[in-house]
């Protein structure tokens, strides 16, 4: 069954999505702090933290990020995978409704979930509660299916099983000038960093079943997607590996 409410998509995945997404390299915050003044005492509103991912890349930093997750399963989770992190606040909330005070955050963030948002609704609440001088950034891992003979047949995997990857890929931001018009009338600076994962069979597996579009157990498709994902893992993995090649990109600018 497809689950068309975009914040209980991934309920049946988190446990893949622990520990198989991947996390956001480094560069992020060498970005923040040469070109948007970040430092350690910014505070962090990460807008559909999920299971912490982009949380944690501030939270090491030493910032105090307020996780707003309206998905019961991935809050949780996220609370497990941050709890050694004194500075981290779990919030049940969406990005169209904060319940965060006005003025009280430097910096709104969103990884992959920016691309469920209701755009409109989303910045008005941004403009709610960053400060004046606030900034919010945009970052994801956009999987690269073109540039190996693997990539490229799991991506004709996803399309052949998928139970609505097509649609789902026509979400959120599509283009470069949606983004630009979500920013407007303000500029939107872009950054773009290569990113990979080395996964064994089981990790190339979770990685798959981390998606919301992949046809569950009992599913008619869900059998001969695992079939097929078995045979791209045998004819391309190098000593028990295959890589997932990712293309970060970063996207911050302010609002007014």
């Amino acid at each position: 069954m497809v689950v068309h409410d975009s914040t209980q998509r991934f309920s049946s995945r988190v446990e893949n999505y622990v520990r198989y997404r991947p996390g956001y390299p480094p560069q992020i915050l060498e970005v923040l702090q040469q070109d948007c003044g970040f430092h350690p005492s910014s505070i962090i509103a990460d807008v559909g933290s999920g299971t912490g991912l982009l949380s944690k890349v501030f939270l090491e930093s030493g910032n105090h990020v307020f996780g707003i997750e309206p998905n019961k399963e991935m809050r949780e989770a996220g609370e497990r995978f941050l709890q050694g992190f004194s500075n981290f606040t779990s919030v049940t909330g969406t990005a169209e409704t904060i319940p965060l005070h006005e003025d009280s955050v430097d910096f709104v963030t969103a990884g992959q979930a920016a691309h469920w948002f209701d755009r409109s609704l989303a910045r008005r609440e941004f403009l709610r509660i960053l400060k004046p001088d606030g900034w919010v950034v945009f970052v994801w891992n956009d999987r690269c299916t073109d540039s190996t003979d693997l990539l490229r047949e799991y991506e004709q995997l996803l399309v052949t099983y998928g139970t609505d990857y097509r649609e789902v890929q026509r979400t959120g931001f599509e283009t470069v000038t949606e983004i630009t018009t979500f920013f407007e009338p303000n500029p939107v600076w872009q950054k773009k960093f290569p990113h990979h994962q080395d996964f064994d069979f089981e990790g190339f597996k979770g990685r798959l079943l981390s998606s919301s579009y992949t046809p569950p157990p009992g599913h008619q498709n869900h059998e001969p997607l695992l079939t097929e994902l078995r045979r791209l893992f045998d004819l391309h993995n190098i000593a028990d590996k295959v890589r997932f090649e990712y293309e970060t990109h970063m996207y911050y600018g302010r609002l007014s």
